[in-house]
């Protein structure tokens, strides 16, 4: 009987902590058939980005990410992170800007 209630438990966790990531993302679709998705979700917080543990943006930000790719992408997993990072401390290097 405290195996069923331990195991109930873990479900429950697990369930409250998918709907929490997913609350994040403002629109998933998937193309049918495939697991590729489009999805748009704020970026990270840029006071967080380099913690460890880094926190969306909230939902009514104008900072948002369009995303293309796997369905199972995590907003706040690490190749989101990274990504995220590499914009940062690339961004305002004069790359692609027109300037010499």
């Amino acid at each position: 009987m405290k195996i069923r209630g331990f195991l109930l438990a873990g479900f429950f966790l697990t369930a409250v902590l998918a709907a929490s990531v997913q609350a994040d993302v403002l629109s998933k679709v998937r193309a049918d058939g495939t697991d590729y998705c489009h999805m748009k979700f704020p970026a990270i917080e840029e006071l967080t980005l380099f913690s460890d543990q880094p926190v969306l943006k909230s939902a009514d930000t104008s900072d948002i990410i369009d995303f293309h790719g796997p369905c199972d992408h995590d907003p706040l997993g690490k190749v989101e992170i990274a990504v995220q990072r590499l914009q940062a401390t690339t961004a305002g290097d004069g790359g692609n800007d027109g300037s010499e």
